[in-house]
């Protein structure tokens, strides 16, 4: 199956249950990446060329206009997927949710910003910095750790552009009986 259009990426990632965004030396699942049948960037053209542009917009599609389907996270490592709503149930959840007393302290004050009101990666390394001696760097370690264990989420939200973060279960608010 090659994947051209956003349909098809569609019924990749339903079949396929999770899927990396881009390839991984570190994983043996399957990527987007590997399976779009899009031209690279060609010489003299400017930007990232179709098939990056398309995977880079998919990633955010996908699960905003399948938001009961598809699901846009993070695994331990901070490889970004996508998966089925299904296997994040069945299996992803139980096997990475940690409360967030669980993470580290300046994940812990990231997820404080967040529950208080959605920021954006931009707002929130503004915000973080301020603490003395908290580099980018830190902040988005920080931010992948609330993703990996499942605590904050990128809204859905359409014609977002910008990653901008809530609390997962205002998304997923299904999950909450299983806390």
């Amino acid at each position: 199956m090659k994947i051209k259009t956003l349909e098809q990426a569609h019924k990749f990632v339903l079949k396929v249950k999770v899927c990396l965004i881009f390839g991984s030396k570190k994983s043996t699942l399957p990527s987007l990446w590997d399976m779009v049948d899009l031209p690279g960037r060609q010489p003299g053209q400017k930007g990232w060329g179709r098939k990056v542009e398309a995977i880079w917009a998919w990633k955010n599609e996908l699960p905003a206009q399948f938001p009961s389907e598809i699901f846009y996270g993070k695994l331990p490592g901070g490889l970004a997927v996508l998966m089925c709503t299904q296997y994040l149930r069945e299996e992803h959840y139980p096997q990475h949710h940690k409360p967030v007393s669980d993470c580290g302290p300046l994940a812990r004050r990231a997820y404080e910003l967040i529950r208080r009101e959605s920021r954006t990666t931009a707002e929130l390394r503004r915000e973080l910095s301020t603490l003395g001696g908290v580099s980018k760097s830190r902040i988005d370690t920080a931010l992948v750790e609330l993703q990996v264990t499942l605590n904050i989420v990128r809204s859905n939200a359409p014609g977002l552009k910008t990653d901008t973060w809530l609390p997962f279960f205002e998304q997923h608010p299904e999950f909450l009986s299983d806390d």
